[in-house]
């Protein structure tokens, strides 16, 4: 159903397309993600993460 909707507004070239670009995307999102927490206070993204909290509990 959804392909059908995506044919009559894309075309099916596009949709070939975005098919063959959907992993390196989802490899440079990842990639992107990992980045912001690493330059950014990771401290503050991982204490959402129930095994690094944890770990730093004495270090605040």
């Amino acid at each position: 159903m959804v392909v059908k909707i995506l044919n009559k507004v894309v075309g099916a070239k596009y949709i070939s397309v975005l098919r063959t670009w959907v992993p390196n995307m989802v490899c440079w999102g990842t990639v992107g993600g990992v980045a912001l927490v690493h330059f950014t206070d990771w401290r503050l993204i991982l204490d959402w993460v129930p095994y690094v909290n944890g770990k730093f509990k004495n270090d605040k």
